[in-house]
């Protein structure tokens, strides 16, 4: 739609879905999104395999991001690769929420085609790639490229049946928590009021090419957190931004159970269909047994954090939780399998197969 979807057309849309639940999904080959989707990289027998283990617990939805550098780099090749993705999700009953833009580059790098950097030892999502990156970002005169990619994108795929609803920005504004915090500093100031604009921007893009799928911009900066209960959602421009956009509300919510519900109680405030994109972080007491629940009797969209432990090592928790929780390698912070297949925690999946049957 070239307009934002009306709150009875986007109701009206949502409840001829399933309850949409599923995962943030990066096979455990992939250090970040450049090494998915890369040509030398692109893994598909483990992305079948990882599938199939999320359609055995009846997920039925996912959420990637794409790298708009390997766009830029081997359009054809991307094309052919995202076509194949689906392809694959489908035949496991999964449809898939693709992230066109993303500012989480935890590495601290701006992203590059070629080999990928190996994880450093111990850390949580260590060489995480932004999409277009923070050099681009903050460089306006750069922008008609990040245009051009996303109107194709979404111009090839925008009657996609295999495609749920375009994300066009995952977490704008991140600067991020990088493995080296002295990297790029000079970019956090510009970062802010470039990225803001650039979102605004892209939803534009987005609905210029006539998507058949709605789009959302997933509010985060300040959502309500274990670490911040006090927090204004409705204070944080590139929040209210996100909200105001959205034919379907998304955030993120890596909080207990109360928090959730607090949230929430705001978010329903637009009338719309909402979606979690972000959850599961069980050293901040966000876990299956208590969150899942309240997805279930609300029909909230859910798409947790990790499907198989692998190369983003995300079973390790974020340097906040590290530093607070002396015992945080007891337990795993994201994902559901361990690398061989094996349940990180049989009752997590049970409750998935339970809720979702």
């Amino acid at each position: 739609m070239k307009r934002q979807w009306t709150v009875a057309e986007i109701n009206a849309w949502y409840e001829n879905q399933p309850w949409p639940v599923g995962i943030n999904f990066l096979p455990s080959t992939a250090v970040n999104w450049n090494e998915l989707w890369q040509r030398e990289t692109f893994d598909e027998e483990t992305i079948d395999r990882e599938l199939a283990l999320a359609a055995s617990i009846k997920m039925n939805t996912l959420r990637t991001n794409l790298p708009f550098i390997v766009w830029l780099y081997d359009r054809d090749g991307l094309m052919a690769r995202i076509d194949r993705f689906l392809s694959i999700a489908s035949k496991h009953g999964i449809r898939t929420m693709l992230t066109l833009m993303d500012d989480c580059g935890f590495s601290g790098d701006h992203p590059w085609i070629g080999k990928q950097k190996e994880p450093r030892p111990d850390v949580h999502n260590s060489q995480g790639a932004a999409s277009p990156g923070r050099n681009v970002v903050v460089l306006e005169a750069l922008w008609d490229k990040v245009e051009a990619y996303i109107k194709d994108v979404v111009t090839t795929f925008r009657d996609d049946e295999r495609i749920l609803v375009w994300d066009v920005y995952n977490e704008p504004t991140n600067g991020g928590i990088f493995v080296d915090s002295t990297q790029h500093a000079e970019f956090d100031g510009p970062l802010l009021e470039c990225s803001y604009k650039l979102c605004a921007q892209a939803v534009k893009w987005v609905r210029s090419c006539d998507p058949t799928q709605p789009l959302t911009v997933g509010a985060w900066r300040n959502m309500k957190t274990c670490f911040d209960r006090n927090v204004d959602i409705f204070n944080c421009p590139i929040d209210k931004l996100a909200l105001e956009v959205s034919d379907v509300i998304s955030f993120h919510c890596y909080a207990p159970a109360d928090i959730l519900e607090e949230s929430l109680a705001i978010l329903k405030d637009y009338h719309r269909p909402i979606m979690c994109t972000e959850w599961l972080a069980r050293h901040a007491q966000s876990t299956v047994e208590t969150i899942l629940p309240i997805f279930a009797r609300d029909k909230i969209g859910g798409y947790n954090w990790g499907l198989v432990n692998g190369r983003t090592q995300t079973h390790l928790p974020w340097p906040v939780v590290r530093e607070q929780d002396p015992n945080f390698r007891q337990k795993w912070f994201h994902d559901l399998f361990h690398n061989d297949g094996t349940p990180y925690d049989e009752a997590e999946l049970k409750l998935f197969r339970t809720l979702l049957t």
